[in-house]
């Protein structure tokens, strides 16, 4: 009789929702979580994980390491997410290439990336900067359009990116579209191996997110040429952007670039919801939003549904702009 009662009462409190509430407080058990990064060290995914995962850890009492994991603009790491165990134990920082463009790059993605993941938050969105060499003999747009022209013959200047399909890859593609001349695309697996050529000279130019090529600007050892945002950034106001160049077909360039956390599709809402809590509190602090700022990236704060919504859209809107100008992946 009083087993029955106790069976009774474990269904009625099953029933009642004990069994999520339980399985929410179970996680994590203590297990690594993974924090893949699919760009090699150095790049902008690889720079926020880094400063997210320690304080992730600690608000959830368990390690939080990063998985570098890069190939393909992002694809080769998005895919690795894509098959992980929806268990909580495996994050994605996905970003504009692998989560909206290598979609409609990539005959044969492994993954939907909208279907494959569920997106926990969206870090911040950013513009990229047109960047040369601090001894290079070009100092504005201009000059590197006219220098690309004289080039067209040899494919024109040489222009780095992350990897095809990337937010840099599509710029130098937009550029080359919208002006009319030819440029030669570099990819490399990520930004930070890109952005050390740039430097060292064996590539003419490169457009990288303000995160990366910010520190190099200030150093001295890159020099800015243009961003990508419809206005200047406040951290470099000295940078004209692309529109204000004047040249023909230009006025209304614009690339953001945006940042995001995914996990892979199934994972529990309420292990979700906790993630998206933990990071926008992190987030929301002063000093993280300082950095933000700093890398001249522009705060986001949305629910993991309007970031469905926006990452649908992104797809849509990148899928028309790579048809229109007829970009193939390399």
């Amino acid at each position: 009789m009083q087993r029955r009662t106790l069976v009774q009462s474990a269904i009625a409190s099953l029933a009642a929702g004990a069994l999520p509430a339980f399985a929410q407080g179970a996680w994590p058990t203590g297990k690594t979580i993974s924090y893949i990064v699919p760009f090699p060290a150095g790049g902008t995914t690889d720079v926020l994980a880094r400063l997210i995962a320690q304080q992730l850890g600690v608000a959830l009492g368990t390690s939080v390491i990063i998985d570098n994991k890069g190939g393909a603009g992002g694809s080769v790491g998005s895919e690795i997410a894509a098959r992980a165990v929806p268990d909580g134990y495996t994050m994605l920082g996905g970003t504009i290439s692998s989560h909206a463009i290598n979609v409609s790059l990539y005959p044969k993605l492994g993954y939907d990336p909208i279907k494959s993941f569920a997106p926990v938050t969206l870090i911040g969105t950013n513009p990229v900067v047109l960047v040369v060499n601090q001894a290079s003999r070009y100092k504005t747009l201009k000059d590197v359009i006219d220098a690309s022209k004289a080039k067209a013959g040899s494919g024109g200047l040489s222009s780095a990116s992350a990897g095809t399909g990337t937010s840099q890859h599509l710029a130098m593609e937009l550029l080359a579209y919208k002006s009319g001349v030819k440029f030669t695309h570099i990819p490399y697996k990520g930004s930070g191996p890109a952005i050390q050529d740039v430097i060292g000279g064996q590539v003419d130019m490169m457009f990288d997110t303000t995160v990366v090529a910010g520190p190099h600007i200030q150093s001295g050892k890159l020099r800015a040429i243009a961003v990508t945002s419809a206005k200047r950034l406040p951290s470099m106001p000295d940078v004209p952007t692309v529109a204000e160049s004047g040249i023909n077909g230009l006025k209304d360039f614009e690339v953001v670039s945006w940042q995001a956390i995914f996990v892979p599709a199934g994972t529990p809402a309420p292990i979700i919801d906790r993630l998206h809590s933990e990071i926008r509190t992190i987030l929301a602090k002063s000093d993280m939003q300082e950095k933000l700022t700093g890398f001249g990236m522009a705060p986001a704060d949305m629910t993991t549904t309007q970031i469905a919504t926006f990452q649908k859209a992104e797809v849509d809107k990148w899928a028309a702009v790579i048809k229109a100008a007829n970009i193939k992946a390399e």
